[in-house]
């Protein structure tokens, strides 16, 4: 089974592929019964439908193509509660050769274009369908144009989606006034970059900050004004809105049901009234990074951000919008402190976080928690650009960019390609000239009654809302079958969790299907619904469907993502010994032995990888946090949390690809023995790429050799792996760090802390072989000792 072409059909990876019938039997499994869903995949054969769907009266869910339809008597059934809705009179053509779209076998996944409504999810219950009787063809139905079934036509009153009027997504830029000149610089001018880009019915606002938050009236054109907040101070939504004279404009909006600014407020207005204010604005920013003697810049990010959150809320009734903070360092100062300003105090370390030696660190995280509660409620995407040599606070940071689905990024400085692409790929425009964006989503799951919906893991918060789906057993964020995201972007990837119902005894080779129902504002501001419908059967709990159906990755991926959740709650040596206890098992479980004899072990290929990717997940930067500071550990986790399973399993096991002039570059096996004088190896674990030469091929290089006309081989030889590094380097997001370096060289230890360290100071070696200096256990020992435990019983 090819699990990766599926994957593109579905936008779905399952750990498993056939589920076991009763809880106990799916249990026994010891990996989740999960789904790696990834709702705005990008697909080439994706039908938009510009009408609204057909949802069932009873469960909700939308008329897909396991429905089954009584064509004379107009009604379909619905496959997940059985029960029968009658079409409407748009419907009235519908026959076997004369299908709509959603109906078509082999489209999973279709996509509506909405009327615009009001934003609550739940209010699209009574659709009314537009699904008309000619035969205008649709671009991506054209390849049923000449067969027999119809290719419907759609009416709509909006065909593009979008109505000029509507004002499009908001951005408040949030600046660090501490940061150097020359990082100041580099932020200005790639801002100036961004408005220059952006569509002009894009609002915009801007707010800086150093010990005062600067919020600046983009609507006064006699001078600069802006209205000064001190940083010491944590003020309401209420009281924020107050001070700025926008107190109550978004109760009148919603009142007059317009999805306008109010006349009154200027803090944020569309580019096309204020461009050449908000340019003079970001112009005149000026560091005002001078501090006394020994002592940190007094920053008041925490009060920055809650200033433009209130500014949104108050002055956006329309959703769709992203606060993006710049800054240099940390806090220092009011709501939200990561450290004091005297530099005597070094900020936090894990080690003072685990000993309660961090004194803001609690109080902090729960004001940033508050501030994600308030984003999620108003649909705010919060950004977070941190480029500094020391750390910044992300750590504290992590829970609303995260809930948000923000970006997080951190690097040394801003004038830096890293942080040129990341920006200008955030903005990047459709053929449309329209922002690849997707604001205010909702996920909403519908199954058959036997499978019951436990949570999910990623970038979304629970709406709590519960139905006779809904399990008791609560993961992650449970307890609801629906969820709310800030955005989306093609490539989120979220884990839901499920697990097989009580109530009745259920018939192995029966199907069971889940439809994954995504709503989102798309970036021309039209209302958007994406629906995938799929199906799996129950098996017999010693069918060999179960092991034939197991998604090695999948489950690698998301046994990642319990453990990142309980490493923020738990000890890392409590996490490994979680992972180690499941290994063992899992090896019981499915591997083949004799009862306490290690040497018959073994594992079908089905399995066989996924003890490695365990081995390689304990020692990874996820779970040990050694020689990571808490934010680079809180921007990996987030990373992780949110990747799909290709991106999660590189940075889980990473990939090793060796050049040589023996042929074309072929992947080697993760470990210190893969290092040669004579090769070139590849190494990419997701965020930083290695390109290291071996100690022949670095000599041959410094001597000059491959600018030899006579030495073709040699050049080839070099220029490979650059070309497929930067290839790499192109396609992520963010940007990873890029690294060339030599056989014994310093930069090699990027390469040899992640490799298995079969050969050690303790191991038999030979002069001139690399070893790992390193009490860690090796993966063939790892291997061992699973064997042994596992054959236990």
């Amino acid at each position: 089974m090819d699990f990766v072409e599926l994957e593109a059909i579905e936008g779905l990876r399952w750990t498993w592929n056939s589920w076991p019938p009763s809880k106990a039997d799916a249990s026994a499994l010891v990996i989740p019964l999960s789904v790696m869903c990834t709702p705005l995949m990008q697909s080439s054969e994706l039908p938009l439908l510009q009408y609204d769907p057909l949802i069932c009266g009873r469960c909700g869910a939308v008329l897909n193509p396991y429905a089954r339809v009584e064509y004379r008597s107009r009604i379909w059934v619905c496959p997940f509660c059985f029960q029968k809705n009658s079409f409407p009179r748009t419907y009235t053509g519908i026959g076997e050769n004369n299908l709509p779209a959603e109906l078509f076998p082999t489209y999973s996944t279709v996509e509506y274009q909405l009327e615009r409504k009001s934003s609550n999810p739940t209010s699209n219950l009574n659709p009314k369908p537009n699904w008309g009787n000619g035969m205008v063809s649709s671009s991506s139905l054209s390849s049923f144009t000449s067969s027999s079934s119809l290719v419907s036509s759609f009416s709509s009153s909006s065909p593009s989606g979008a109505d000029s009027r509507v004002l499009g997504p908001a951005f408040v830029f949030v600046v660090d006034a501490c940061s150097a000149a020359e990082e100041l610089r580099a932020i200005k001018n790639e801002l100036l970059h961004v408005l220059a880009k952006l569509p002009e019915n894009t609002l915009v606002g801007l707010v800086t900050f150093d010990s005062m938050v600067c919020v600046h009236d983009l609507g006064f054109a006699e001078c600069s004004r802006v209205v000064l907040f001190h940083g010491d101070r944590e003020l309401s939504s209420d009281q924020i809105q107050q001070f700025l004279g926008i107190t109550g404009t978004k109760k009148q909006q919603q009142q007059l049901g317009k999805t306008t600014t109010a006349e009154k407020q200027t803090f944020l207005l569309p580019v096309s009234e204020c461009e050449f204010s908000v340019t003079t604005a970001i112009e005149e920013i000026h560091s005002s990074e001078q501090v006394l003697p020994g002592h940190r810049p007094l920053r008041c990010t925490g009060a920055a951000m809650s200033a433009a959150i209130g500014l949104l809320e108050g002055s956006l009734a329309n959703k769709g919008s992203r606060i993006m903070v710049f800054t240099s360092g940390p806090t220092t100062v009011g709501p939200g402190i990561i450290v004091s300003s005297d530099l005597s105090n070094a900020i936090r370390t894990h080690r003072d976080i685990i000993n309660g030696h961090a004194p803001y660190y609690r109080k902090s995280s729960s004001f940033y928690k508050k501030l994600s509660q308030r984003l999620s409620d108003a649909s705010i995407v919060l950004d977070l650009f941190a480029y500094s040599l020391d750390q910044v606070g992300a750590s504290e940071l992590k829970v609303p960019v995260e809930i948000s689905g923000g970006f997080m990024m951190l690097g040394e400085t801003f004038d830096s390609d890293q942080f040129r692409k990341c920006l200008r790929h955030i903005f990047n425009r459709d053929e449309e000239g329209n922002l690849i964006m997707y604001f205010d989503s909702t996920i909403e799951i519908v199954t058959t009654k036997d499978v019951k919906i436990c949570g999910a893991l990623g970038p979304c918060v629970s709406l709590r809302k519960k139905n006779s789906l809904v399990s008791e057993n609560e993961i992650g964020e449970g307890g609801t079958y629906i969820w709310k995201l800030g955005t989306l972007t093609n490539k989120t990837c979220i884990a839901f969790f499920f697990q097989a119902g009580e109530e009745e005894k259920i018939q192995p080779g029966s199907a069971f299907f889940i439809q994954i129902i995504t709503r989102h504002v798309h970036g021309n501001m039209g209302m958007r619904k994406r629906v995938t419908t799929v199906a799996r059967r129950w098996v017999g709990k010693h069918s060999p469907e179960i092991a034939a159906g197991f998604d090695q990755e999948a489950a690698a991926s998301v046994m990642a993502r319990l453990a990142i959740h309980r490493a923020e709650t738990c000890y890392a040596r409590d996490v490994i010994r979680w992972l180690d206890n499941e290994l063992i098992r899992f090896a019981s479980k499915f591997g083949d032995y004799i009862q306490e004899d290690p040497s018959s072990f073994r594992l079908s290929s089905n399995f066989s990888l996924y003890p490695q990717f365990m081995y390689h997940l304990r020692r990874s930067q996820f779970i040990d946090v050694f020689n990571s500071s808490p934010d680079e550990t809180a921007f990996f986790r987030l990373m992780l949390n949110r990747e799909g399973v290709v991106g999660s399993v590189i940075m889980i096991q990473p990939t090793l690809f060796e050049y040589s002039f023996d042929g074309p570059p072929v992947p080697v096996l993760l470990d210190v023995r893969s290092i040669s004088p004579d090769v070139i190896l590849l190494f990419d674990s997701y965020f930083y790429i290695v390109i290291h030469y071996g100690s022949k091929i670095a000599q041959w290089r410094k001597l000059g050799y491959d600018r030899d006309p006579n030495n073709q081989n040699l050049r080839k030889l070099l220029e490979a792996p650059d070309l497929d590094a930067e290839q790499l380097v192109a396609e992520r997001i963010p940007v990873p760090k890029l690294i060339k370096c030599d056989q014994h060289s310093s930069q090699a230890r990027f390469l040899l802390a992640k490799l298995n360290p079969s050969v050690t100071q303790h191991s038999t070696h030979t002069d001139g072989m690399d070893i790992i200096f390193t009490d860690d256990f090796s993966l063939q020992v790892f291997i061992e000792h699973l064997q042994t435990l596992a054959v236990q019983g």
